[in-house]
């Protein structure tokens, strides 16, 4: 049974609605993008094509190819934090449209668009740092992210091999996780939502599309070694940036994992103050980091406004860390991406220890 959570009056996310809805009135603009947000989808498409067009058909030689398909995997993930993020979450334009297409860029990329809905807006979004239906911090027995899972003796190095693993994400997310999810009907022990006939068609069509792209067409063009470089290049970059940012958000050192009384399955807080004690910011102040991880650098933002769009994130930031003062709550900020990556590394180096098992 996935748990629920109390209703408080008054609700600390009502409060917080109520005032960055009045900030969007005062200032008389849109919760949802703007041209800024898409100059930046065009720039990171355009680029992604033209590099990949560039490696493919123009054949380059090995010193420039390696690097083109090293920021091929960084416009990958780009395009998934800037434009299909906040596609997904309803909130790149105010029509629905095209909020659609920018979702779909997950298609452009390998990823089933279905999947991602229910796994990260209605799971992830839903059931923060949640043991056993947070599909987020469930890495089967390599990875302890969470102080009740089970403990095992390879957990004790998981500070130094996660780096290798994160680079695998990618790879593991399109040609295995993707399929498991369709074929058992599930994600982690939540089912999925019934999937009609055009669902099933979208899901195999993306799928012989990515390895179309991806795979036949480049093996044919340049040779199975070049394409395996060149892929491994591109997805292990790609892998590592869209694991570590999102993990930077919610497995560190001050992030808590809040678990459901057995008898009610009620959680001990109300859903925004949840979000804020198992969620984390880093490098809020830096802008170029920002711009390349659509705003995810505000996850507390994120997490209680999914349906605002990042560009307004550092301006209702201001707002929500005045609200978790005057309500005595924590606001995890870490300064620079560094000191969260820190964090990370010893939340990591604790879940490996065996003193933090949980019976």
């Amino acid at each position: 049974m996935t748990p629920k959570f109390p209703a408080v009056q008054p609700s600390l996310h009502a409060e917080l609605r109520k005032r960055v809805q009045a900030y969007f009135e005062e200032n008389k603009i849109l919760p949802t993008g703007n041209l800024t947000l898409y100059t930046k989808a065009v720039i990171l498409v355009v680029l992604f094509w033209a590099v990949y067009v560039h490696v493919l058909f123009f054949t380059p030689a090995w010193y420039i190819a390696i690097p083109e398909c090293l920021l091929l995997g960084a416009l990958a993930a780009g395009i998934g934090f800037n434009v299909m993020h906040d596609g997904s979450h309803g909130s790149f334009s105010k029509y629905p449209w095209l909020n659609r297409l920018a979702s779909y860029c997950s298609s452009m990329l390998g990823a089933h668009h279905f999947m991602w809905d229910i796994k990260h807006n209605m799971i992830h979004h839903s059931y923060t740092n949640i043991d056993g239906v947070d599909d987020d911090i469930e890495v089967g027995i390599l990875m302890r992210l969470a102080p009740t899972q089970k403990h095992f003796l390879i957990h004790k190095a998981q500070h130094v091999y996660f780096w290798v693993l994160y680079m695998l994400l990618y790879i593991f997310w399109i040609f295995f996780a993707d399929f498991k999810k369709y074929f058992t009907g599930k994600i982690g022990s939540v089912p999925l939502k019934k999937m009609n006939w055009r669902n099933h068609t979208s899901f195999w069509a993306i799928k012989v599309y990515h390895i179309a792209m991806f795979v036949v067409i480049p093996i044919a063009m340049l040779g199975f070694m070049n394409w395996m470089i060149g892929f491994l290049s591109f997805t292990l970059v790609a892998g590592f940036i869209l694991s570590i940012v999102f993990q930077l958000a919610h497995t560190v050192a001050d992030t808590e994992f809040p678990e459901a009384d057995p008898a009610t399955h009620k959680m001990p807080d109300e859903f925004a103050i949840h979000q804020i004690k198992t969620t984390a910011n880093f490098a809020t102040r830096n802008k170029v980091i920002g711009w390349l991880v659509g705003g995810l650098n505000f996850q507390i933002e994120h997490h209680l406004f999914p349906k605002i769009s990042h560009v307004h994130y550092p301006a209702i930031s201001q707002i929500v860390k005045k609200v978790c003062a005057e309500y005595n709550l924590p606001y995890i900020e870490y300064p620079t991406m560094r000191t969260a990556i820190v964090a990370h590394v010893s939340f990591l180096k604790e879940m490996g220890k065996p003193s933090h098992q949980v019976a």
